[in-house]
């Protein structure tokens, strides 16, 4: 399978990198000539544009940051519909709405191309080890076609149904965090109150049954929120928005967990 890749970010890049690692026909581009240089010295070749990366590719992933930049690198008359051929599929990383998907699988659709959403969990360092975690959202054998691909920086790969579920999963896990980050900071505020300072706390919850990655996330920022906001808030931000979004149009309730993720962003936006 040739493979094409489209953002190459910190999680991204080692994702490509593993691809083309792994002996596949890897064809990648970026807006910015710095942003290929990592690929100089492999055999990864470069595209002018996403449409003429498509045309050389069997499969195309994109894991550029949000809706507009996916409908962007895919629309168009230089995006990679304009060059991927009948029986193509395209990838989705990103993490979006679900409906964004579903909206390119209809265009996609009717020249013949596949779509699948694949979102991805664990960062950059798990992408570098092949650890990260694919949330896999559309038809069954086009999961399976893309699988052996997908394993090269993934493990494991989990289909979880039709197109958008995938995203529906990734964004739950998100708001979950979210809510988890709103929690662990109430309770080191509260710490605060009681005399106990915040390093110290998250010392003792990290090492004990309490422990989870909010708060070890907020642990390595040096027990504060404030460099967590400003590297993931956005996206963060972003992923609520979509959870909401999705859990409204379903009339599913929106439950306590938004009430501690909502709590979570407030803190963000003004860290202690």
């Amino acid at each position: 399978m040739r493979v094409g890749f489209i953002g190459l970010g910190s999680q991204g890049a080692p994702m490509a990198r593993r691809i083309v690692d792994a002996g596949y026909d890897l064809t990648v581009w970026a807006r910015r000539a710095a942003t290929l240089e990592p690929f100089a010295g492999t055999a990864a070749k470069t595209a002018q544009s996403p449409a003429e990366l498509a045309a050389v590719s069997d499969l195309v992933c994109l894991c550029v940051v949000g809706d507009d930049d996916v409908r962007e690198v895919v629309g168009g008359d230089s995006g990679v519909l304009a060059g991927l051929a009948a029986g193509g599929i395209v990838a989705i990383h990103s993490t979006v709405h679900p409906d964004t998907c579903r909206e390119i699988a209809v265009v996609a659709a009717a020249q013949d191309v596949s779509t699948i959403d694949a979102p991805v969990s664990g960062g950059g360092p798990a992408a570098e080890t092949g650890r990260l975690l694919v949330m896999a959202g559309g038809e069954a054998d086009i999961v399976e076609r893309c699988r052996p691909v997908f394993a090269t920086y993934s493990d494991p790969v989990v289909h979880l149904g039709p197109l958008g579920s995938g995203q529906v999963a990734k964004v739950l896990n998100n708001l979950l965090f979210t809510a988890n980050l709103g929690v662990a900071d109430s309770t080191l505020q509260l710490g605060e109150a009681l005399g106990i300072p915040r390093d110290r706390l998250c010392e003792v919850i990290t090492r004990g049954s309490a422990n989870s990655k909010a708060v070890g996330s907020i642990a390595g920022f040096g027990g504060s929120l404030d460099r967590l906001a400003s590297m993931a808030g956005a996206l963060l931000q972003k992923d609520v928005r979509h959870a909401a979004s999705i859990a409204e149009a379903a009339s599913a309730p929106l439950g306590a967990v938004f009430d501690a993720a909502e709590a979570a962003l407030v803190a963000m936006e003004h860290p202690r």
